[in-house]
């Protein structure tokens, strides 16, 4: 639960590990026991003023979340034991749910991937990443994609979609070993290290058609820098802005005049405001992956006392791939008395 709101980067200090009874189950309700937690840079918006749907947290308060579980005691036909589902859960190892739409809860149902995928790839992590190229970036066929956070859960995914849709795609990491990641395993055309000196021309060098399309995580001085790049007509997605959580002076964008001087168009997006779009997202983004073309890439870490752990990872640009947290197996169907 949270311990104090961060003042600065997060720290584990922010946080404090408590036991409780688990509730009981109400008719309408049932009981999910967590599998994995979902890790996000929104998070620590949770801690500060909330963000999105969600209201701010206090100390005391549950982290909000999004977690695999499966379902070890119902009172709700809807939702019988057994079924593995995602949904809100937050940092608990057990949650009670009555399936409402508050919840977001769905069942994962039979698939020949990880349960963790329903947080990555195929969730919304993954869901992310496709609404924000294909509705908002509109990639077209031999146009140059810019993804900045591009080794994390949603840019490594936007990067690929874009290489599926035909496009030349640049990366933007902060390690050699996440731009080695981008380009040897997720088939990126090139991948800049952000962090490595001369940033805007190694982003000058990689696009000298100029970028067509941003998809941004980072935002702060890496936007900037890429905005002074857009064609006419550029779309540039605002998916994050990692650079700027963290307590300080926010970065004002010198190159925000390009967007007006290229008739360029920048856009934000709630994720959850294209739920009418997931089940398309996931057929294709599931067919992708036995195709083939589309990879995903997981940093787990073991046990659910290590949530803050992952979370600090994320800030210090430790992970390689989508940040989850395994906190149990799923129970035998004779374990679960089917």
């Amino acid at each position: 639960m949270l311990a104090a709101a961060p003042q600065g980067a997060v720290s584990l200090d922010n946080f404090r590990l408590m036991e409780a009874p688990v509730p009981e189950v109400a008719q309408g309700e049932f009981l999910v026991r967590t599998l994995f937690l979902s890790v996000a840079p929104v998070m620590r918006q949770y801690m500060i003023d909330g963000a999105g749907i969600e209201l701010p947290l206090r100390p005391g308060d549950v982290i909000h979340g999004r977690g695999v579980g499966q379902i070890i005691e119902s009172r709700n036909s809807d939702f019988p034991v057994g079924t593995i589902v995602h949904g809100k859960l937050g940092w608990q190892d057990h949650a009670i749910s009555d399936g409402a739409d508050d919840k977001l809860m769905f069942p994962v149902g039979s698939r020949d991937l990880p349960h963790s995928t329903a947080l990555g790839v195929l969730g919304m992590t993954g869901f992310s990443a496709f609404v924000g190229l294909f509705d908002i970036g509109q990639p077209v066929e031999g146009e140059t994609v810019v993804v900045s956070g591009a080794a994390g859960g949603v840019g490594s995914i936007a990067g690929q979609l874009a290489k599926i849709a035909g496009c030349r795609v640049i990366g933007i990491a902060g390690t050699p070993e996440k731009c080695d990641m981008l380009t040897e395993e997720l088939g990126f055309d090139e991948a800049v290290n952000y962090r490595s000196g001369n940033f805007a021309q190694r982003l000058a060098d990689a696009t000298p058609d100029g970028i067509d399309v941003i998809f941004d995580n980072v935002g702060g001085s890496v936007l900037d820098t890429a905005l002074a790049r857009i064609n006419r007509y550029a779309r540039v997605v605002s998916c994050g802005r990692i650079s700027q959580y963290v307590d300080g002076p926010n970065h004002a964008l010198a190159n925000w005049w390009r967007i007006g001087e290229n008739s360029a168009r920048m856009q934000g997006f709630f994720v959850y405001e294209y739920r009418h779009r997931f089940a398309e997202a996931e057929a294709k983004m599931a067919d992708w992956i036995r195709e083939g073309r589309l990879r995903w890439r997981e940093d787990v870490l073991d046990g659910f006392d290590r949530m803050p752990e992952a979370l600090c990872r994320l800030f210090e640009g430790r992970n390689l791939g989508k940040q989850v947290v395994r906190v149990a197996d799923p129970l035998s169907d004779a374990e679960l008395g089917l």
